[in-house]
């Protein structure tokens, strides 16, 4: 289509599905940080004052008594401490257990942990090679939660969403149509102090001449979000796939990445390809690119690799899926240790995407990098 409006939502770190991510992906850490190669793949559930952890995992013992604090930790710093979901009064229900023998086995001679299909993508969209919509969407919830932790916005509660729908012509962004903002509040805040609170942000993210008309800004449609967070409606993690990715702008693998250690391809693969696919579109090779890569569990190099320009390759497709494979060890133990994920890095990924983040000095965002722009040039 020459002319089309495109929609992304986000999710702020207080929604129920993400604390649960975050939840999940601090256990993560915790075992990680002590054992590099241990195995995590922990699902949370949370709902009006419970916290229930289950899953697997394989690694020193007393990171399991330290999971109830791990999870009381998350809740308080997200900020919760409401009469229907606080961290010092939610029931935490600790049910991990060691990891299954048969799936270890396919592990541990350094093949895929399971099979699967995973996704990544990059374009020339935004300077973060990110499609702009869920950059956008991602960045206004940020910035509210940026404000609250530090006491600029008493008026903010933990949970919030955004969307924005933005206008494209001839395959690139040029406006903005419509934006949605639905924060949770402090009881008796008027609707239009709600309103002038999140327009702050959205006028802080959204480029010079992007603001949709007001009739087409919606800040708490309903008119009142007090009740919100888990108390209002349970939260599971990785029902967020959509939003840790590229806001629905590409395909994607079906995996959801958090509470899963680096040896899971449905993560760690996910990772290879926008990093492969991120450094296609900064070496100039392509305005738009997208990668699938496909595992067998047991098997280590992946089974398929797939490449797509959408015609704005400059490369033979073929040609530069040749050069990808050269560039990266695409089995799961190649992408660890190529982009050093065996490292506590997962608890801030849990919120505002894993993509389209600064690489950190630590090691986090890693497949952030442009690092194989002159290998690519110069192998293309």
């Amino acid at each position: 289509m020459a002319e089309f409006l495109f929609t992304s939502e986000s999710v702020s770190e207080g929604h129920p599905d993400k604390v649960c991510d975050r939840i999940s992906d601090a256990v993560v850490d915790a075992y990680v940080r002590a054992f590099p190669e241990a195995r995590v793949a922990c699902e949370t559930l949370t709902t009006t004052n419970r916290i229930v952890i289950a899953g697997e995992t394989k690694g020193p013992a007393e990171i399991l008594t330290q999971v109830e604090d791990i999870a009381r930790n998350v809740v308080r710093d997200i900020g919760y401490e409401q009469e229907g979901f606080h961290h010092a009064k939610a029931q935490v229900d600790v049910l991990l257990h060691a990891q299954s023998a048969d799936i270890a086995m396919g592990v541990d001679k350094d093949g895929a942990g399971d099979q699967g299909i995973m996704f990544g993508f990059a374009c020339d969209e935004t300077p973060e090679l990110m499609p702009a919509p869920i950059l956008y969407a991602h960045k206004i919830l940020r910035f509210m939660a940026e404000a609250r932790h530090r006491g600029d916005e008493p008026l903010l509660g933990p949970d919030s969403k955004s969307q924005v729908t933005l206008l494209y012509r001839d395959g690139k962004p040029v406006g903005c149509d419509s934006i949605v903002v639905s924060t949770q509040h402090v009881d008796g805040a008027h609707a239009d102090d709600v309103r002038a609170v999140a327009m702050k942000y959205v006028e802080q993210v959204m480029p010079e001449g992007w603001i949709p008309p007001a009739d087409r800004i919606f800040v708490n449609p309903t008119g009142k979000f007090v009740v919100g967070g888990p108390d209002g409606d349970a939260g599971l993690t990785g029902r967020k796939i959509i939003v840790d990715t590229y806001g629905g702008a590409a395909p994607h693998g079906g995996g959801a990445f958090s509470g899963k250690d680096p040896t899971k391809v449905d993560r760690s693969a996910a990772y290879a390809a926008r990093y492969l696919a991120k450094n296609v579109v900064a070496a100039g090779l392509a305005k738009r690119c997208t990668i699938q890569l496909a595992y067998a569990i047991g098997v280590a190099q992946p089974l398929a690799v797939y490449v797509e320009t959408h015609g704005t390759g400059k490369v033979p497709e073929k040609r530069l899926g040749e050069i990808l494979q050269k560039s990266l060890d695409l089995s799961p133990r190649g992408i660890r240790t190529q982009l050093g994920l065996d490292r506590p890095i997962y608890e801030r990924t849990a919120t505002y995407g894993h993509f389209g983040r600064e690489p950190e000095a630590d090691g986090g965002f890693a497949w952030e990098r442009i690092d194989l722009v002159d290998l690519l040039r110069r192998e293309a």
